[in-house]
């Protein structure tokens, strides 16, 4: 593991990055209070890690933090103007309905703001060690924008899919979307996501050696586990079990990793 190029240490990179997933998600509290809905903080989400990826690289400098803040922006300004055209017309989401209760907009800053805030600090780890510490394995850069490119694949083209059938007349559509990429997964969508972070990881943390990418693998294995157990693909399947056809979808088709149907 050898340091980067600049001047640049760890905890310089950690504050930074927290600060900018504060200045991020502040400013997505004031805009909950005014709209009153707190599934603004789904654009929210991906516009912290744009945020902590430009600012990690005009500190360091380094060519990996520049890199990495492009796939970042790539990834994340695409998914923050795909969910903020399907939030325009909507209601509150029900995933936070049900999460909140009755507790207000305070529960809605400690139980939603506030958390993911700092998960995605820590899903940032990666982007943290990029701008902290030179490539070792320069082939694990490569690998990993291979794998991020795929996920960015899956993530864009199951999101156009997906709203190309909601556009469809009521009476010309299936009840459940099983074609595309949603005959292989229920979820090609969140199966992108977790791509993208573990290519981000690859090219940004285990690229510069085994010390910073064990240090950091805890960001994606805390994305995967929040897209497929906690906030995402469970709790939505939640809703999802009660439509008309869908249990038979889930039945024969993989909830995550694409596979062949099964019969």
């Amino acid at each position: 593991m050898t340091p980067a190029v600049t001047d640049l240490n760890w905890l310089t990179a950690a504050l930074a990055a927290l600060l900018a997933c504060a200045a991020v998600m502040l400013a997505t509290v004031v805009v909950s209070r005014r709209v009153g809905r707190v599934a603004v903080v789904d654009v929210a989400w991906p516009l912290m890690f744009v945020a902590v990826s430009l600012v990690l690289a005009v500190l360091s400098g380094h060519w990996l933090s520049w890199l990495l803040a492009g796939l970042v922006v790539v990834w994340g300004g695409r998914l923050a103007l795909h969910l903020g055209r399907r939030l325009r017309g909507h209601g509150e989401d029900p995933r936070y309905t049900a999460m909140l209760g009755d507790g207000g907009f305070g529960a809605a800053v400690r139980k939603v703001f506030l958390v993911q805030a700092l998960i995605a600090f820590v899903i940032s780890l990666p982007l943290q060690a990029a701008a902290t510490y030179d490539v070792h394995w320069r082939w694990l850069v490569v690998a990993g924008v291979v794998v991020w490119l795929v996920g960015l694949v899956f993530e864009a083209v199951g999101d156009a899919q997906l709203a190309a059938y909601r556009q469809r007349p009521k009476d010309a559509k299936p009840l459940v979307m099983e074609t595309g990429l949603w005959r292989f997964t229920r979820h090609p969508n969140y199966f992108g996501d977790m791509c993208v972070w573990w290519g981000i990881w690859l090219a940004g943390a285990l690229s510069l050696g085994w010390l910073p990418g064990l240090a950091t693998v805890l960001a994606p294995v805390a994305m995967t586990y929040f897209l497929a157990f906690a906030t995402g693909a469970r709790l939505l399947e939640r809703t999802m079990m009660k439509r008309p056809g869908y249990r038979e979808y889930a039945a024969r088709t993989s909830m995550i990793v694409p596979l062949p149907p099964r019969r």
